[in-house]
């Protein structure tokens, strides 16, 4: 199996799930991001957009870590509280989006700079254990993919099916 076109796929797919949220979320106002909600007590299309943000940072110092420690043990994060304590309801809209586009970009360069020893180093995942880059890598790409099913089910729920 030639792991570079693995990751190149995956770095794609980092890119393009990204580009699929700017197109989704074009349209989308800031009172409906706030409002349109995965059922009666889930997250707006805002707050799962800035969860997005936030774990491309998360995910992105997590793989930094691994090049620059041996075997770095990931803190885990509370999504849920995350939400709450950055009152990711009251956040913008577009400046949300733009946070994720700069981040995913520098996450981008970062894997598309690896060599192929770096890409087997790992770390440790607390629920996962052993966690090298490349696993790390599809992480983004499926985390998104996700959150794009969920955003989407949300905006079809509320304009579509009105």
């Amino acid at each position: 199996m030639d792991m570079m076109l693995i990751h190149k796929a995956h770095i794609t797919l980092m890119s393009n799930t990204l580009k699929i949220l700017n197109t989704i979320l074009e349209p989308i106002s800031q009172q409906e991001a706030t409002i349109f909600r995965d059922g009666g007590d889930g997250w707006t299309v805002l707050e799962v957009l800035c969860h997005l943000r936030d774990f491309d940072v998360i995910f992105y110092e997590r793989a930094k870590s691994v090049i620059e420690q041996e075997k770095p043990t990931f803190v885990p994060r509370d999504h849920e509280a995350m939400v709450i304590e950055n009152n990711y309801n009251g956040q913008n809209l577009k400046q949300v989006l733009a946070d994720l586009n700069q981040s995913r970009a520098q996450f981008i360069n970062f894997f598309e700079s690896l060599t192929p020893d770096q890409w087997e180093r790992a770390g440790i995942h607390p629920e996962y254990g052993d966690f090298p880059l490349t696993r790390s890598c599809m992480q983004v790409g499926t985390h998104d993919v996700n959150h794009i099913e969920q955003i989407t089910r949300i905006l079809h729920e509320k304009k579509v099916k009105k």
